[in-house]
């Protein structure tokens, strides 16, 4: 099952002009909300947030970010996983 939480609410904010298509926020997110995505039609890609309402907001993208492209609030996401979590016993 996919992960979604509350629809719109993520913080989640990547600067393109930090970004160096490293992929580490890639490897390190839980939840797949980046991946390498075309840009204005071109053969190159480039990282992109492609599902934000995944986002459950831990932050692990903003820790290992060496490039400081990644910035995020914790809080809503993950507050909304673990009351979920506890009231579904999951």
């Amino acid at each position: 099952m996919k992960h979604r939480y509350i629809k719109n609410v993520a913080t989640l904010e990547l600067d393109e002009g930090k970004c160096t298509n490293c992929e580490i926020c890639i490897e390190v997110c839980p939840h797949n909300v980046f991946d390498m995505v075309n840009q204005n039609f071109t053969v190159d890609k480039k990282l992109g947030i492609v599902d934000l309402d995944a986002c459950m907001e831990c932050g692990a993208c903003v820790v290992n970010c060496p490039f400081g492209a990644l910035d995020v609030n914790a809080g809503v996401g993950c507050a909304y996983a673990v009351v979920r979590g506890m009231i579904m016993n999951t």
